[in-house]
C-alpha cells in the first residue's frame, strides 16, 4: 500500500493539476521529459522517456509492484559526516531527534497540509526525481496553478545559508511556510488555518507533544519539516572516492578530464566551490548568468513549437498559449534578487546551486530553462548572455567539443552513494493517513 500509493500520489496528482488548468505547462512537462535521461541510480517514477522525441519511442513504465519502500535510519544519515561533506549543523533550539525527523518526514507527504488536500512537499521536491522535478520547467501548485521557477533539489540542503532561487529566506524552520501560504502552491490562507487543521487529524494525536514537548505551532511545525530536510544528505559520490578517498581508479580518463576543466579552463569551481577536505560545490551566493534579462526582454515569437506526442510537434499561436495560461508572462516577470533587496544592481540575480546529484535534477536553472547537462555547459561556454550585470565571473570559455563531454562526463560523477536509499525511505513513508 505504501509504495503504491507514494506513486499514485506523485504521478496521478500532479497530471490531474496539470490537465485540469495548465495546457501549456502540461506541453512543457511532454518537451522536458524528451530531454531527460534516466539513471539507474534512482527508482523511476512513472515512463523514462529519453528517445521521445522519436516516433520508435517505446514505453518502458515501472511497475507498481516492483517500487517497494525501506525505511532508512535517517537520524544516522543526519548525524553522520559522509566522504565529500560538512558535518551538519544542526540549530542549538532544534536538534535531530527521531521522533522530530519522523514528525518532519509524515508532514513532508502529507497532502492535507495544502488548501484541498491535493498537494504535498513531495509533490514537487519528487524523492525519485532527486527530490526535485523532472518532468515540468516550472511548478504547478493547487488547482494547476503556475508557479514561476523551478522545484530546486533539497538534497544537501542542511548546508545553505540562503534559500530560495533569490535568495530571500535564511532558516529551513522558516522557509517552509513560504509553500504552505503561497496561492500558487500550497494556498493555505493563514498560519492558524495550517495549525487548527493539523489540530484536527487523528493521526497527528501526540506527536507533536512527543518530539517537542509542545502542541502544533508556527514554530513546530517549521521544526519538524526542517529536521526531515537536514537529514537528506547525500555524498559519498565516485567524486568524493576518487578526489578525498584516494581511490584512483573510480574516474575513467574522460571523467578526469573533466575534472581538469571544472578547475582550470572552465573556471565552474570559481562558484562552484571545492574545499580541501569537502566540497559543497556552491558558494552559497547570488549571480547574475544573463538568463532572467534575456528571458524578460525577449521578444514575443509569434508561434511555439510544441510536442504532443512521441515524434509528434506542432506550431502552437503565442495568443493561443495566453489564453489559457499567463505561465510565460509571469516567468518573464521574475526579477531575482532584486524582489528582495529593491536594489537594481540585484536584478536578475539567482543563488548558486549545488551539483551534486546534479545529473539527477534536470531541468535546470532558476526557471528550468535549460533542460540538459549539456544544454548547461553549452550555455556558460557561450559567456551566459550578456547584459550590465552580468557576473564578471562569467566569460565565453571557447571549449572544445571533447571538453564539452568530458565536463558533463564529470558532473555525472558527482551522483551521491545513498540517493536510492533516500528515495527508498520515503516509499516507506506515510501518506496521509495511509499507513
Amino acid at each position: 500500500r505504501k509504495s503504491s500509493a507514494r506513486t499514485w500520489m506523485n504521478t496521478v496528482f500532479p497530471l490531474l493539476n496539470i490537465l485540469g488548468s495548465r495546457i501549456y505547462i502540461a506541453l512543457l512537462a511532454i518537451a522536458i521529459c524528451s530531454a531527460y535521461a534516466a539513471d539507474d541510480t534512482l527508482p523511476r517514477s512513472g515512463d523514462p522517456r529519453e528517445g521521445y522525441e522519436s516516433t520508435d519511442y517505446t514505453t518502458r513504465s515501472e511497475s507498481l509492484a516492483e517500487r517497494v519502500g525501506a525505511e532508512a535510519d535517517l537520524y544516522k544519515i543526519g548525524t553522520t559526516p559522509q566522504p565529500g561533506v560538512a558535518a551538519v549543523q544542526h540549530p542549538p533550539n532544534n536538534p535531530l531527534t527521531r521522533a522530530g525527523i519522523a514528525l518532519g518526514r509524515r508532514l513532508f507527504f502529507d497532502r492535507r497540509l495544502s488548501i484541498n488536500d491535493t498537494m504535498s512537499c513531495a509533490i514537487c521536491h519528487v524523492p525519485e526525481m532527486g527530490f526535485a522535478h523532472n518532468e515540468l520547467q516550472t511548478s504547478v501548485g493547487v488547482e494547476g496553478r503556475t508557479v514561476r521557477r523551478n522545484a530546486p533539489t533539497i538534497l544537501n540542503v542542511a548546508y545553505k545559508t540562503l534559500l530560495f532561487h533569490d535568495g530571500r529566506e535564511f532558516t529551513l524552520e522558516n522557509q517552509v511556510w513560504t509553500p504552505l501560504l503561497a496561492r500558487n502552491e500550497m494556498a493555505n490562507p493563514s498560519i492558524g488555518y495550517v495549525i487548527q487543521k493539523i489540530n484536527k487529524l487523528e493521526d497527528y494525536r501526540g506527536l507533536f507533544e512527543a518530539a517537542f514537548n509542545r502542541p502544533p505551532s508556527v514554530e513546530t511545525i517549521g521544526m519538524a519539516l526542517a529536521q526531515y530536510q537536514r537529514t537528506l544528505i547525500s555524498a559519498n559520490s565516485r567524486f568524493d572516492r576518487w578526489y578525498y578517498g584516494n581511490e584512483k581508479e573510480l574516474l575513467n580518463e574522460e571523467e578526469q578530464l573533466g575534472f581538469e576543466i571544472f578547475t582550470g579552463k572552465g573556471s565552474c569551481s570559481a562558484c562552484h566551490l571545492i574545499s580541501e577536505d569537502h566540497a559543497h560545490f556552491t558558494d552559497n551566493l547570488l549571480h547574475n548568468t544573463g538568463l532572467g534579462y534575456d528571458i524578460a526582454m525577449a521578444k514575443e515569437p509569434p508561434t511555439h513549437r510544441v510536442q504532443l506526442a512521441p515524434g509528434v510537434f506542432v506550431d502552437v499561436k503565442s495568443e493561443l498559449i495566453d489564453s489559457v495560461s499567463q505561465n510565460r508572462q509571469v516567468i518573464r516577470n521574475d526579477l531575482g534578487h532584486y524582489e528582495v533587496t529593491e536594489d537594481p544592481k540585484d536584478l536578475w540575480m539567482y543563488l548558486t546551486p549545488t551539483l551534486r546529484n546534479v545529473a539527477l535534477t534536470a531541468p535546470y536553472m532558476h526557471n528550468g530553462k535549460l533542460l540538459s547537462l549539456e544544454d548547461v555547459v553549452e550555455f556558460y561556454d557561450k559567456g551566459g548572455i550578456q547584459n550590465p550585470g552580468l557576473s564578471p565571473l562569467i566569460r565565453a570559455l571557447l571549449l572544445e567539443q571533447k571538453e564539452k563531454q568530458a565536463l558533463v562526463a564529470f558532473l555525472k560523477t558527482l551522483n551521491g552513494g545513498n540517493v536510492g536509499e533516500l528515495a527508498a525511505d520515503a516509499f516507506a513513508a506515510p501518506v496521509g493517513d495511509v499507513q
